[in-house]
């Protein structure tokens, strides 16, 4: 609040986070998506897309993610133990489809920012214009695969990379759907198609956090990177 920022702009929507120490962001970006959310719900409502109890729904489901995140934090464990096997890595790939494409690549950028691991984000559905060369054995592909009318299509990807010797590293809230398909499997709720985000981009900044500590990086101030931007 009284940022340049909110000076200088006609509207503002804070997201009451509070001050994100850490230069690689994470909470803030959490509560950027909620802020989008409900900005995107009060359009609905205001455009008559969306009815009150349609509304009142999404809320609903909304207030359910602290305790979903909750959750997923009490695998913080597993989490470093996966984190244990793939430090020694030069490349991951991050693939998801829809709502999850970009959080695909804020896993991937998280990575980099505090790892320094090269890692890129694609969408699952374009894997085989261009990504599907980089696969090789035991190369780390992070795919996002929630229960959602796009799971059968990212299971072909999974298949894909298995194919070509990557391990797959699954994001799911159907892990039973993926066992014997996948090489390792982060659990995660279940919620609202349109919500999954909150719940997948959780794990894809605790992996990054574990690599990063266990190759010795400062992951609260990563190189060559600042708080505030002073140049174009």
């Amino acid at each position: 609040m009284g940022s340049t920022s909110a000076r200088e702009a006609d509207s503002v929507l804070y997201t009451r986070s509070g001050p994100e120490i850490g230069v690689a962001a994470t909470k803030t970006f959490t509560s950027q998506l909620a802020a989008l959310y409900l900005l995107a719900l009060g359009m609905g409502m205001g455009r008559n897309c969306l009815s009150q109890d349609e509304a009142d729904s999404f809320n609903t489901h909304l207030a359910e993610i602290p305790d979903l995140i909750h959750q997923i934090l009490k695998k913080d464990e597993k989490i470093k133990s996966l984190a244990e096997s793939l430090v020694t890595a030069k490349d991951f790939l991050y693939l998801a489809r829809g709502v999850n494409y970009p959080i695909a690549l804020e896993g991937a950028l998280k990575l980099k920012e505090i790892s320094y691991i090269h890692a890129e984000g694609y969408p699952a559905g374009e894997m085989k214009h261009g990504p599907i060369a980089l696969i090789e054995k035991g190369l780390p592909v992070v795919i996002l695969a929630p229960s959602n009318d796009l799971f059968e299509k990212v299971c072909s990807n999974i298949e894909e990379v298995k194919a070509r010797g990557g391990r797959v590293i699954a994001v799911t809230d159907v892990p039973e759907a993926l066992s014997g398909k996948a090489d390792d499997i982060i659990k995660v709720p279940s919620t609202h198609p349109l919500l999954t985000p909150f719940v997948n981009v959780i794990p894809m900044q605790l992996l990054a956090y574990h690599i990063g500590v266990l190759r010795g990086c400062d992951v609260d101030q990563p190189r060559n990177l600042a708080k505030s931007v002073t140049v174009e």
